[in-house]
This record gives C-alpha cells, structure tokens and sequence, in this order.
C-alpha cells in the first residue's frame, strides 16, 4: 500500500501543472497579431496556460467590453483606451501598463514604389491610399495627423480607402486594391527587415506617440492565467518578440 501511495503522489505530482493551468480570453489589438501569436504559443509552453486570441479594432474592443465581452485581458493599440477602462471600473488600473511603442510606416506592395522620405504621397500616378478609421484605430489617428503635418491631408483625402481596423487597411495594401497603405510597421516586418514591397517609416515627429498598453479586465481579475500573461509581456522572452517586430519600448 506504502508504495502504491507514493506512486499516486508521484503521478498527481507530474499532473499538477495540467490541473493547474488556466485560460484567459485576449482581446488583442489588430496590429499585434503577428507577436502575439508568438508570444501566446510560447506562453503556453512555458506556463501550461493558455491565451484565447481575438484580433480586431481597440474602439470596437471597447464597445463590446462595456457590453459584457468576456475578455479577461485587452492588449490596446493606444493608451487612452485602458486608462478609460479603469475609470469607468471595467478593468484593474494596477495592471495597467505599456506592452509597446508602435510605429506608423507608409508601404506598398511593389518593390522601389515608396521613396525613403514619403516623397510618393505628393505624386498623382497612384490611386487608393488605404488607412485606418482614424476614429477606431489609433494607426489611423497617427495617419491623419502626419498627412496634416505634411500639408497634404486635403490633397490626399479623395483617394483614402478606410479599413475598418489596421489588419483589414493592410489587406487593402496587400492586395493591391490600394497602391499605399500607412500601416504598422511589425506587420510588413520581421526580425528588422522588410518582408516584401517597399516602405517608409513614418518619423515620431508626425503623429502622437502610439503607446500600447495592456490592461486586466473584470472577467480576467482573479484568473491565473490572466495574471501570468501580463507578467510574461514584462519578461525577455516575450519583449525579444516584441522588438523583432519594430516595436520600442
């Protein structure tokens, strides 16, 4: 008996973590599907927790979580949404903080087609600029406010094709349905190196800091996963992610 009792607290022992482990609904802005793809399966490897992912605009995010969604963590593509979620008593303002410093860049599909200084825009050989609803996406906002830096908001503004969040204006460029598109810059990126086209990365001086913060909504408060995740953003392995996608900190 002696024996066998060891043996079931042995296997017990090895089944822990299993039993342990939690899962945490994310709602993920749309220009950090890429790194958090990556950081969700290396999460999960590391920690036996698990992140569901939804990807999609931070004001449509925000909507549904004054709504009830039921996600326990959002992963904002600005800062102002998180700091409004904790003052209205959705989320813990403790576990508010910046996961990334984004960065707007303007690209195309086609090789050599974007200049190094953005010098395309005041062109007229192209026809469709895609770019984020300024209202839902802070990319979009960052957008508006370089054409406006640049003096070239009106002339440009016949021609904008308007995602309704960062991954559908990226579809537009992809696809070539827009000859341009301003974008996040992890998403035509990885490891520091331009995946196809060509591109310009927009200077800070143009637009608002696009800081990313992170917050723990009420579903997620309480739940260990929740509360692993957001300590594994802070961690190396997860910021190396980060940062091979052109975010700062």
């Amino acid at each position: 008996m002696p024996r066998i009792t060891a043996l079931a607290v042995l296997l017990g022992a090895a089944h822990a973590p299993a039993a342990l482990a939690d899962t945490v609904s994310v709602a993920v802005a749309a220009n950090f599907t890429a790194p958090m793809q990556k950081i969700a399966t290396q999460f999960e490897q590391d920690t036996g927790h698990k992140a569901e992912l939804s990807f999609g605009a931070t004001g449509k995010f925000y909507a549904q979580i004054k709504n009830g969604a039921p996600f326990g963590i959002l992963l904002a593509a600005d800062d102002a949404t998180p700091a409004k979620i904790a003052s209205e008593g959705l989320g813990d303002g403790a576990t508010h903080f910046t996961y990334a410093i984004g960065q707007l860049v303007l690209w195309s599909k086609q090789p050599g087609y974007v200049d190094a200084e953005g010098k395309v825009l005041e062109k007229s050989d192209w026809q469709h600029i895609a770019i984020a609803n300024p209202k839902l996406a802070p990319y979009g906002a960052a957008a508006m406010q370089t054409l406006d830096k640049l003096g070239l908001a009106a002339q440009v503004q016949p021609r904008v094709v308007q995602g309704e969040n960062i991954g559908q204006t990226y579809q537009f460029a992809a696809s070539g349905n827009a000859q341009l598109g301003f974008v996040a810059l992890s998403q035509v990126t990885e490891d520091g190196k331009l995946r196809e086209g060509s591109a310009w990365v927009v200077p800070a001086s143009l637009h608002d800091p696009i800081r990313q913060d992170a917050i723990v909504l009420q579903p997620g408060q309480g739940n260990a996963a929740a509360s692993a995740l957001m300590q594994y953003i802070k961690g190396d392995k997860a910021r190396a992610i980060i940062t091979s996608y052109g975010y700062s900190f």
